[in-house]
């Protein structure tokens, strides 16, 4: 037996290092605290709207901000930091992002609410790192990228449930933004059981193995498809109210997409292994693609339902399988490590870029716009799988 082989033995599931059940659980919470906003906006956001804080238009600059934040602060702290006293990180990471919290709860103009949130984001990107720089490390990074989507998302039902009946309606807005900084300290605990040093990923020249065709198709995949999500989940209740549903309704549709996503999340953790990435992508793709049609064809209240519900399983159903072609991509893992910021960059900018195809009170032409992202993401990813056959990749 070699050296490399008996290495791999000693680590079983992982590439580099070996952590522990605890020590991986640990991590993948401190992620999901950093992404707890992304089930939280509705209701923390929906409440700055109705106490008059912020008009419509601000709303969106805030949400886009701090989704723009994350991203940034998950790629910065992936590419340039190394994987180092990742107790400390993800302890500063959560304080600050306390203090970003509290600071939104008496922030007093706008302004002061983008720089909150952009604060937010950044500390919040920095905690998903946490998690994605342990995933990339994982001979099972698919399945575990599916642990993590599914405990943050069950992490959003549940605290969103608490913030909509019990928080926001005793203490409004602030109450809420409250109460997810005492989540962030409580998490304290926690990280102090997250690996302090995580080993060494092969990352020479890192920006280069980034830089080549197969890698920017696949993340420009991931980020066109969550553009298509980004657009529709954004301006879901105006398109309802076109069609006639009204906004309570609308509401209880986000609220069982939650559960499918988290349906989602749970299946596509137990056939991951079953099913190629290729395939998945590719009729997850096409999914998306009808149902925006569907939104945007004047749908009934039926249709409309299913198409909520539907939306809400594939969002988190594709994970595991953008992860493992974010990996065929680029072996190093280099580019896997930006899989959430690719992601949160389309949420973010998919509202933007359909919001400048909005007339008046006509919505229509949003999930005209997100069908064409979706299918976007499946071409890019049939250029993936040209450029890696044309170099002899799987």
């Amino acid at each position: 037996m070699t050296a490399s082989q008996a290495a791999q033995a000693e680590n079983g599931d992982w590439l580099v290092g070996n952590p522990t059940g605890l020590q991986l659980a640990s991590a993948l919470w401190v992620g999901s605290v950093g992404l707890l906003i992304l089930g939280l906006q509705p209701v923390l956001l929906g409440a700055l709207y109705s106490e008059g804080h912020v008009t419509g238009d601000e709303l969106a600059l805030v949400a886009t901000a701090e989704m723009i934040a994350i991203a940034i602060g998950s790629a910065i702290v992936a590419m340039l930091l190394p994987a180092r006293n990742m107790r400390w990180k993800s302890t500063v990471l959560l304080v600050l992002l306390a203090l970003a919290n509290v600071w939104t709860a008496y922030a007093g103009s706008p302004n002061a609410l983008i720089g909150a949130r952009t604060l937010a984001g950044l500390a919040e990107g920095g905690l998903v790192a946490v998690a994605t720089e342990l995933i990339a490390r994982s001979r099972r990074a698919e399945r575990i990228g599916g642990y993590f989507v599914t405990l943050q998302t069950l992490a959003q039902c549940a605290l969103a449930l608490i913030l909509a009946l019990y928080a926001v309606p005793r203490a409004g807005s602030a109450g809420g933004f409250i109460a997810l900084g005492v989540v962030c300290l409580l998490s304290l605990a926690v990280a102090w059981t997250v690996p302090d040093d995580y080993a060494d990923l092969p990352k020479e020249e890192q920006f280069a193995n980034v830089a080549t065709v197969p890698a920017i198709t696949a993340l420009l995949s991931i980020f066109c498809y969550f553009m298509f999500f980004g657009a529709v989940w954004a301006f879901l209740e105006p398109i309802g109210a076109q069609f006639g549903i009204d906004g309570r309704t609308v509401g209880l549709m986000v609220s069982a997409s939650l559960a499918a996503q988290v349906i989602g999340a749970m299946t596509a953790t137990i056939f991951e292994a079953r099913i190629d990435y290729r395939f998945a992508i590719t009729i997850i793709g096409i999914v998306a693609a009808i149902s925006s049609v569907l939104l945007a064809s004047g749908p009934g209240f039926s249709v409309f339902w299913a198409v909520a519900l539907v939306m809400g399983f594939i969002l988190l159903f594709i994970v595991p399988y953008q992860i493992r072609l974010a990996i065929t991509a680029d072996e190093t893992r280099t580019a896997a490590l930006l899989v959430p910021a690719a992601q949160l960059f389309g949420l973010a900018i998919g509202p933007v870029a359909a919001s400048l195809l909005i007339e008046g009170d006509n919505f229509r032409l949003v999930p005209e716009f997100a069908a064409a992202t979706a299918l976007a993401s499946v071409l890019l990813l049939g250029v993936f799988v040209l450029v890696a056959r044309r170099r002899g990749q799987p």
